[in-house]
């Protein structure tokens, strides 16, 4: 069922964002050139890795975060319009609308088995932990959130997390970590 809720999303998203996605991409192409895209390795179902796909947001480099994000950066991220690549993603079932996000293969060997469970599920554009603080949460809460979703996931609580999803970016909060640009690595526990 919840494939079945994926695929609807995706093709009524694809429907109603297509000419804005095309006109993002020529807006991106202007003010930051290429690529348009940015493609990274996460971690996805059962730990495999796999490429996720989001509108690039920084100039490139090796500067901090900071130094390196654009004000348009800060606009896709703050209406979380640099997402919505990740429809392709959903579209081809490695990634889910909702679940844990997927974080980056580097921290595969940094979670506690607890916090490993975050994939035992599909990886999702939103979660649980996206609607209790997003960002400007601790990892641990995050992890916490994450481990919770997959313990009580189900369509009623999938289509409770999408409402809330769409409260929290029209408000636009908790977009980075308080003080930072994005946000701060998870360096694993000690």
């Amino acid at each position: 069922m919840k494939r079945i809720l994926d695929i609807i999303l995706v093709v009524l998203f694809t429907l109603i964002f297509a000419i804005p996605m095309l006109l993002l991409c020529i807006v991106q192409k202007i003010l930051l050139g290429s690529p348009i895209f940015f493609h990274q390795e996460r971690i996805g179902h059962q730990g495999r890795p796999f490429y996720i796909h989001k509108f690039r947001t920084m100039k490139p480099g090796k500067e901090p975060d900071a130094q390196r994000i654009t004000y348009w950066g800060k606009f896709l991220r703050s209406t979380s319009l640099d997402e919505l690549p990740e429809l392709w993603n959903v579209f081809i079932g490695e990634m889910s609308f909702v679940g844990p996000r997927p974080l980056p293969t580097s921290y595969k060997n940094r979670y506690t088995p607890e916090q490993n469970r975050r994939h035992q599920v599909l990886p999702g554009i939103t979660g649980w932990a996206q609607v209790n603080g997003r960002n400007n949460i601790t990892w641990a809460k995050q992890f916490e959130l994450d481990c919770w979703y997959v313990d009580k996931q189900s369509i009623m609580l999938d289509l409770k997390v999408l409402f809330l999803t769409i409260s929290a970016v029209l408000q636009r909060k908790n977009i980075n970590e308080t003080d930072q640009a994005t946000r701060s690595e998870f360096l694993g526990n000690e």
